[in-house]
């Protein structure tokens, strides 16, 4: 086993979170860093192009793609649910959609870290959170209270709507939602085009490692290492000392003076803590390894947003069917290259609603998007694909929780992923409710106007029984993880870490991804983990 040296910090992954911190950490604290991403350091151009992660979506290029337990509440389906296997994480691979979430889930975060009748001290509520949200931004129009400018990363509205996706906004104001147009801003509640993460200047990605990890990449004291898988945190006396790894076939180690980060991802942070002795007492037993520290909330607490479709054909080509390929598709990169518009500078997923069908909470509920074209894949809806679109509901916040587990002691291992998808009754209801109010707006006016006829499920699916079983069958991940080394109070039991992101029980240790949250927030994740890793960054400089 070869030595890599010392280091100050050692952070396992290199996504969003890795990125924020890593660039503080060199930049600000002129510390000595090693950085491990089990991904490539680089991704195909075409990714950075805004419409080009579409290319990659099915693939397992810069995707891991895991399998999830068989659901019996999914009548056996075990979904995909994949992650980013790439320097950058999702922030490479996304669709760049940057939503913060609602001040609510901020005070559920700061409720989850606040003891029962202890001093409520704000440390994560959103006008703490949004300290962090506005030192990063630069946004591209936007200067206010709620938005930063200057900051390193480029946020701004996409070059290029669709027909389709004009008339969805329209048709939802007449349904009596109002046009936001800032889903970031004073409220979420209505319908409006989203903000992504792409460059004004350039209509380029700007991922973590653009905004964040480019500006020290070639700080001596930042070493990155890729294509290495780590197989553990070496822990001695109580304390995280290293950890080893393996790249190309051979086993490395490394040590760490002051801290491990945890960086590694909602799936893998939790796996890689069990096969360190840190976790449910149970679940190490049954593995034959020995327990450093027993903390059962280890791999619990797993939650994500998860959508279903109602798809239809339209009258004409108000969308993006057959614009990659052909003569279309040529056209489109052409005037992306001279002139930065076109299909190509769009996502392809434009707008949104939020709002709540039921009509019960004072909150959004549901996160409704319009695809414009027919987005399913044929096996799933049994037609060609065409002119059309799709839109789907996405349940904002979940109230089932899954579970991460080990398969076994071997590293290179995915983990178990149960995912309790519609474990609770509430989640199908609400979901069911989404789906009834995506069928409304495809009947109202504007939109109707364009649309042929409903394909998937078809007309007929109309009872309960049936538009349950649609749901249950297409049910999918909306690729938002989180929450499976949550923090919290001290006397929360299932509370995997303090609430400055320290691993209870162990010193030199902290988690700072998307593992962090008590509660997913409502809506695209990536926004949240990155402003909660610059306060992570703050709270390990200040510690």
């Amino acid at each position: 086993m070869s030595d890599r040296g010392q280091f100050d910090f050692i952070i396992v992954g290199g996504g969003s979170a890795a990125c924020v911190v890593a660039s503080h950490l060199v930049g600000r604290a002129k510390a000595r860093v090693l950085l491990i991403e089990r991904g490539p350091a680089k991704a195909s151009p075409i990714i950075d192009i805004p419409a080009g992660y579409m290319k990659f979506l099915a693939k397992d290029t810069y995707l891991a793609m895991h399998k999830t337990a068989p659901q019996p509440q999914l009548d056996g389906r075990g979904p995909i649910v994949p992650q980013g296997r790439v320097l950058g994480g999702g922030s490479t691979v996304n669709a760049m959609v940057y939503m913060r979430g609602q001040p609510g889930d901020y005070a559920r975060w700061n409720a989850a870290v606040t003891a029962p009748g202890a001093a409520n001290d704000g440390a994560w509520s959103y006008e703490d959170m949004l300290t962090y949200f506005r030192a990063q931004e630069d946004n591209d129009h936007l200067a206010d209270t709620f938005h930063g400018v200057g900051g390193p990363l480029k946020v701004s509205h996409l070059g290029h709507t669709s027909p389709m996706t004009r008339t969805y906004v329209k048709t939802l104001q007449g349904m009596g939602i109002p046009y936001n147009p800032d889903f970031n801003g004073a409220s979420q509640f209505g319908a409006g085009f989203m903000q992504h993460t792409i460059d004004w200047a350039t209509r380029r990605r700007c991922s973590a490692v653009t905004a964040f990890l480019a500006p020290v990449m070639r700080d001596p004291r930042l070493t990155i290492v890729t294509d290495a898988t780590v197989t553990g945190i070496r822990i001695e006396q109580g304390r995280a000392v290293g950890v080893g790894y393996l790249q190309g076939g051979s086993r490395h180690k490394a040590e760490a003076g002051t801290e491990v980060i945890l960086a590694a991802g909602a799936y893998q942070t939790p796996k890689l803590l069990m096969l360190s002795g840190v976790g449910p007492e149970d679940e190490l037993s049954r593995h034959g390894i020995a327990a450093k520290v027993v903390l059962p909330g280890v791999g619990r607490n797993l939650q994500d947003h998860y959508e279903c479709p109602v798809v239809a054909t339209t009258r004409g080509s108000f969308g993006y069917y057959r614009q990659d390929r052909g003569w279309p598709m040529i056209k489109a990169g052409l005037q992306y290259l001279l002139f930065g518009t076109g299909p190509a500078s769009t996502t392809g997923v434009e707008t949104c609603a939020f709002f709540d069908p039921t009509g019960s909470s004072a909150e959004p509920t549901i996160q409704m998007f319009c695809v414009p074209t027919v987005y399913l894949d044929r096996d799933v809806m049994g037609t060609d694909p065409g002119d059309g679109v799709t839109i789907n509901s996405l349940l904002l916040r979940p109230k089932a929780r899954g579970r991460v587990t080990l398969a076994s002691t071997d590293p290179l291992a995915d983990p178990i992923i149960d995912t309790q998808i519609f474990g609770h009754p509430d989640d199908l209801a609400t979901t069911m409710a989404g789906f009834r109010f995506a069928r409304q707006v495809l009947a109202a006016a504007p939109l109707r106007d364009l649309i042929d006829k409903e394909i998937f499920p078809g007309p007929a699916v109309t009872n309960d029984q049936a538009i349950a079983a649609h749901c249950r069958r297409t049910v999918k991940t909306g690729y938002h993880p989180v929450g499976t080394c949550r923090m919290g109070h001290d006397a929360d039991p299932e509370a995997v870490l303090t609430p400055d992101l320290r691993v209870r029980g162990i010193e030199g240790l902290r988690v700072v991804d998307a593992s962090i949250m008590p509660a997913i927030v409502s809506g695209n994740t990536n926004a949240a983990v990155l402003a909660a890793a610059g306060k992570a960054a703050d709270l390990i400089l200040h510690s």
